[in-house]
């Protein structure tokens, strides 16, 4: 499923804290151009200090304005604290695909380890977090366990918009062969969309004020 490329005829990139981004990614299977459509960081400040993590790219089928016409009119600041229009987002039938780069190199358990206490805490919370979730998010543990992520080493999450119940989680580490797995779990993997598309409670506040702001100049057309 959802294997994908940069753009050959068209090289063009954005540069997101220095990292250049490709413009837009084919899908190896379905041929789908997917334009980049929300970039941000993730930051922390310790004493007085920005930290960057990593840098995000969202790239999403243009078909998505067509499921999000009810905020039709709303600028990227209305929409960038509205937690539904994130919902419509994150359920609407497009293929989505994050690319996410290392800035500060970390321990592939240590990127795990936030990701997987948020969705764990989110599953829980909306009573959806049973034995075959837990498996699931175990083997995606386990896939982050023994890697170290070097800087400009990226992390892909690929979602198909034909099968929502699964994703493609992809790594590229310098010196390593691609390595992918797929998670076969709807509750976890709809969690994770939410983690980079979500919204106020999404990872990165840039990103998500990147994407709506895009979405609703999109949704003005």
């Amino acid at each position: 499923m959802g294997e994908t490329k940069d753009v050959e005829s068209a090289t063009k990139t954005v540069l997101v804290d220095d990292i250049p981004f490709p413009q837009n990614i084919i899908t190896v299977t379905t041929a789908k151009q997917l334009p980049l459509l929300g970039q941000g960081i993730t930051d922390m400040e310790i004493h007085f200090l920005q930290i960057k993590f990593t840098a995000i790219g969202l790239y999403l089928e243009p078909e998505i304005a067509s499921h999000l016409k009810q905020w039709k009119g709303k600028t990227g600041a209305e929409l960038s604290q509205d937690d539904e229009f994130f919902a419509a987002v994150v359920s609407a039938p497009v293929e989505k695909h994050v690319r996410v780069v290392v800035i500060k190199e970390i321990k592939g358990s240590q990127y795990m380890l936030q990701l997987e206490s948020w969705v764990r805490d989110e599953l829980a919370a909306a009573d959806k977090y049973e034995d075959e979730e837990e498996e699931s998010l175990e083997k995606v543990i386990e896939f982050f366990q023994s890697k170290y992520l070097k800087q400009h080493s990226v992390i892909s999450f690929h979602f198909s918009s034909t099968i929502p119940a699964v994703a493609e989680i992809g790594l590229e580490i310098e010196g390593q062969k691609d390595l992918k797995m797929k998670v076969e779990n709807g509750n976890v993997v709809e969690m994770i969309q939410k983690w980079y598309l979500g919204g106020t409670r999404g990872v990165s506040p840039s990103t998500t004020q990147s994407l709506a702001n895009s979405l609703g100049e999109m949704l003005v057309q």
